[in-house]
């Protein structure tokens, strides 16, 4: 997957998208100083929701988990309008950075494809809202999808809509809790993606606290990871209690990309490591001067640092019960033409 200039997949280090959702209740300037915040702690991407509230919901007093207001009302206070939309999308692509945003309707979809973004992300409660990512797809951008509240019989026709549509496309592994328990992270979802969906990008996003989750989850071959952002963990805001604040956030871009490049490899010796080699392997040594004719025994050989000599600790008993061809020295290395 290649979003903007940024290639995606599990020969590159994970993209660590910081999602600022609403947490800006419906304040740009929040919303922009947490643009700044994740710029500075090295983000490449940050996250917004589009919400145009008539078109995606009908008037309700459903009051979601985390929260003590219904969803109506929060959505009401924390849409940013069209404007202030192009406004943030400006300052992040004059940072350099990628814009994501998720739609939750039909309307909100058309109007980021008029922003003209780079590609998608959909929250997982639309992950089996089908016709709504047929309208997504439709456009032919890449799609980032998050899969909480869905298992792999739900994902499926997702799926199989993504491909029809021939746009590449990432999975993410989620959990619907608001926080969730670590024992309900589930990072073994990471896998029945992988194996479930073999042409799939696979992620996590992520609702439990801290950082540890997603560094599990990068070992564990994702390739994107999603988190909450907040500038401050004392603002109000809907998931501002799941977030990470820019400290944390530089130490999760900064140890996924450490996570990933220590992972790969063969158990086998490096050229590198030669000169611990030099000093931290053990070689045969005389530990007797020896004369010629003599029988090399444990009394009279031993083996010791440094690795510099010829005879390796490893082929010590193959030197037993041999004959000395030269006199040899105490602590002398041993070499193979001293050795009957």
């Amino acid at each position: 997957m290649r979003i903007s200039n940024r290639d995606i997949g599990v020969n590159y280090p994970p993209l660590v998208i910081a999602e600022i959702g609403i947490n800006h209740e419906g304040s740009i300037e929040k919303a922009k100083r947490m643009v700044l915040d994740a710029y500075h702690a090295g983000a490449e991407c940050v996250k917004f929701q589009s919400h145009i509230i008539e078109d995606e919901m009908i008037p309700n007093n459903v009051i979601p988990g985390n929260a003590d207001e219904s969803i109506w009302d929060i959505m009401k206070r924390c849409a940013l309008t069209i404007e202030e939309d192009y406004e943030i999308k400006k300052m992040v692509d004059d940072l350099g950075m990628i814009y994501l945003s998720t739609p939750f309707s039909r309307a909100a979809a058309y109007h980021l494809e008029k922003m003209d973004v780079k590609a998608y992300k959909i929250g997982s409660g639309e992950c089996n809202n089908y016709p709504l990512i047929e309208v997504i797809a439709s456009f032919g951008k890449p799609i980032i999808l998050s899969t909480g509240m869905n298992d792999i019989a739900s994902i499926k026709p997702a799926v199989e809509i993504l491909e029809r549509y021939n746009v590449s496309y990432a999975l993410l592994h989620c959990v619907s809790i608001y926080p969730t328990p670590y024992e309900f992270v589930s990072l073994g979802a990471i896998n029945d993606l992988k194996n479930s969906f073999p042409n799939s990008i696979v992620g996590l996003s992520d609702h439990s606290y801290g950082n540890y989750t997603c560094y599990a989850a990068s070992a564990l071959g994702a390739s994107i990871l999603e988190k909450h952002f907040t500038s401050d963990k004392s603002w109000p805001g809907p998931d501002v209690s799941i977030s990470i604040d820019p400290k944390e956030l530089k130490e999760l871009i900064n140890g996924t990309n450490a996570i990933h490049a220590a992972l790969g490899g063969t158990k086998s010796i490096l050229p590198e490591e030669k000169p611990t080699i030099d000093f931290a392997y053990a070689c045969v040594v005389a530990t007797k001067n020896i004369q010629v004719g003599e029988m090399l025994t444990s009394d009279n050989i031993w083996v010791k640092r440094p690795g510099t000599g010829e005879i390796k600790a490893k082929d010590y008993n193959k030197l037993l019960n041999k004959s000395a061809k030269t006199s040899i020295e105490i602590n002398t290395q041993l070499k193979w033409d001293m050795i009957k």
